[in-house]
């Protein structure tokens, strides 16, 4: 990241809160957050996937608690687990205590779901009693019924029902005097998503946990959940995240970082610059990229790999690059920050970006890191910087 990023709005102000460790709202980071899809039941699994989604930088995990034998699994997990844990309530708020008593680190309530004012009530004394905050969490597919409607009367807009059913449930939290709260209002309708979180971002002062709900299968789902996502983090709304894929809960985590990183609010990983193809492109591209990116992925960290096909405009179009390679005619400049260091041959394109790169680590972060799945073979003879020339009729140009 380089100094001249700055998010395009300054972000909302909300009151911070704790989930566990990690704080959401006031000046934190906007958070990332999953869900895991294995029976909670099953104690082992669920850690292992808790692991899966700490170690690709998930900050906070939802688990599901629908019924007993989950809610007996909970203090085989929580002590256990890498990350704070969300127990995802919907219709017995007994669950929700069990959660409680177990020391959850944080509740999810669906309004639309535990529609009974004295229930929720038992579920926020014992969570006020032991620090745990509570997401009001409306979805646009299990609102509260509608009350009868007069004659000639329109059903008012589902962005408003979302609105007002978060806000039932809120002034129950608040009567009882729980501040630590946080809101979703989850549709899968984009519009109506954004115009429910913009509305509530006026009323009230807790964070918001964004998210496009039943967003799709990976594609589509991306795309959808980009949008949404993306429109409110632009306008400084929005303090923590998910992107709900109909795909492994570890498809969404990357997701989520390409989205922040896209808006200069957070990156965890590596952020791939590669250029679109084009007849001009002398070498194999993508697959050379896909490769990239799962190899930097891996390491984790918040470095800017590019990979060019083309040799003169290459460097130029990814001077911001913290390593890069552009490649062309069976050899390949490998350059950093835009300056040309060396050139290699074609077979050794990965080879030597993944030695460039952790001397960039190295350099950037002050740590030296093992080299795990280095591709094979060594980098061979290094081509002189001569043989990089600019062909005629070339200009270097940024596409």
């Amino acid at each position: 990241m380089t100094e001249e990023l700055v998010a395009l709005h300054r972000r909302r102000k909300s009151r911070p809160i704790h989930v566990g460790s990690v704080q959401v709202g006031g000046d934190a980071p906007v958070v990332v957050q999953s869900m895991t899809n294995t029976d909670t039941a099953d104690a082992q699994a669920t850690l292992a996937q808790v692991a899966e989604l700490a170690e690709l930088g998930c900050d906070i995990v939802r688990i599901a608690v629908p019924d007993k034998a989950a809610a007996a699994a909970l203090p085989d997990i929580i002590p256990h687990s890498p990350a704070p844990l969300i127990a995802d309530i919907h219709y017995d708020h007994r669950l929700a205590l069990a959660a409680v008593r177990a020391g959850i680190h944080g509740l999810r309530l669906n309004p639309g779901n535990i529609r009974d004012a004295e229930k929720v009530r038992q579920v926020v004394t014992e969570a006020k009693a032991r620090g745990i905050p509570i997401r009001v969490g409306v979805n646009e597919g299990s609102l509260p019924p509608l009350p009868p409607l007069a004659e000639g009367e329109m059903p008012p807009p589902k962005s408003k029902r979302m609105v007002d059913a978060a806000l039932w449930e809120i002034a129950i939290l608040q009567e009882m005097g729980l501040e630590d709260i946080k809101i979703s209002l989850k549709a899968f309708d984009v519009p109506t998503m954004v115009t429910a979180y913009r509305e509530i971002a006026k009323l009230v002062p807790y964070p918001l946990h964004l998210g496009v709900t039943e967003a799709g299968t990976p594609r589509a789902g991306s795309v959808r959940s980009a949008v949404g996502i993306g429109i409110l983090l632009s306008q400084g709304i929005g303090d923590t995240i998910r992107v709900s894929l109909a795909a492994d809960p570890a498809e969404e985590v990357p997701v989520a970082y390409d989205i922040l990183n896209s808006l200069n609010l957070r990156q965890h990983g590596p952020t791939i610059v590669a250029c679109p193809t084009c007849g001009r492109i002398e070498i194999d591209l993508i697959p050379l990229a896909n490769q990239v990116e799962a190899y930097f992925q891996k390491l984790g960290k918040p470095l800017t790999v590019a990979v060019m096909g083309c040799v003169v405009n290459g460097p130029g179009e990814a001077r911001d690059a913290d390593i890069g390679i552009a490649g062309g005619k069976g050899k390949g400049a490998i350059f950093r920050k835009g300056e040309v260091v060396r050139v290699v041959p074609e077979g050794q394109f990965m080879t030597a970006l993944v030695e460039e790169g952790h001397r960039a680590i190295a350099e950037k972060f002050g740590e030296e890191l093992a080299q795990p799945a280095t591709p094979p073979g060594d980098l061979g003879e290094v081509l002189p910087m001569t043989e990089v020339s600019e062909r005629p009729g070339r200009v270097a140009r940024r596409q």
